[in-house]
């Protein structure tokens, strides 16, 4: 599968996931947010280790570096949410920011990240990265990778 159409297709997916948990209650929405979790973890895991590395280049560096930084974000909020209890007052307020993180993210990559990319990498390096991708997201989900982010928060991951 293309790299970018994978992305993409995980972005909409997380959106969705993300209205479901916050339309659910207590032990539902606790359910649901594992869920959107793992995939969140996962989705950042493999930009970090695949999809960044591939298509780091002078035009797209500052970019990278940003969207680092967001991920950065998005991962402390992860681990707050970790270690609240669902009934806590300040769930539901976290997991709103969480979601209007990844949907600003989201937008970053589609609007500046992934065009430039289009222009680097042809069809076919897209389509094999993406065939790299989704084998190691595969093994990450197996891992309930939501659990990387408590050991994540104290910087920004490097742009390999």
């Amino acid at each position: 599968m293309n790299a970018i159409s994978m992305l993409i297709q995980q972005h909409r997916q997380m959106e969705e996931m993300f209205e479901a948990a916050l339309k659910a209650e207590g032990k539902e929405r606790a359910k649901l947010f594992a869920v959107v979790a793992d995939a969140l973890m996962s989705h950042v895991s493999i930009e970090e280790e695949h999809f960044y590395p591939v298509v780091r280049a002078k035009r797209t560096e500052d970019v990278l570096l940003e969207s680092l930084e967001e991920h950065l974000s998005l991962k402390r909020v992860v681990a707050d949410l970790l270690d609240l209890d669902v009934a806590d007052p300040r769930y539901e307020s976290k997991l709103h920011v969480l979601k209007e993180q990844a949907e600003h993210h989201h937008e970053e990559e589609e609007e500046k990240l992934f065009p430039r990319s289009k222009k680097l990498l042809a069809d076919d390096e897209l389509d094999e990265l993406g065939d790299v991708m989704e084998e190691a997201q595969t093994k990450l989900l197996a891992a309930q990778p939501r659990e990387l982010a408590r050991a994540q928060t104290a910087a920004a991951a490097e742009l390999k």
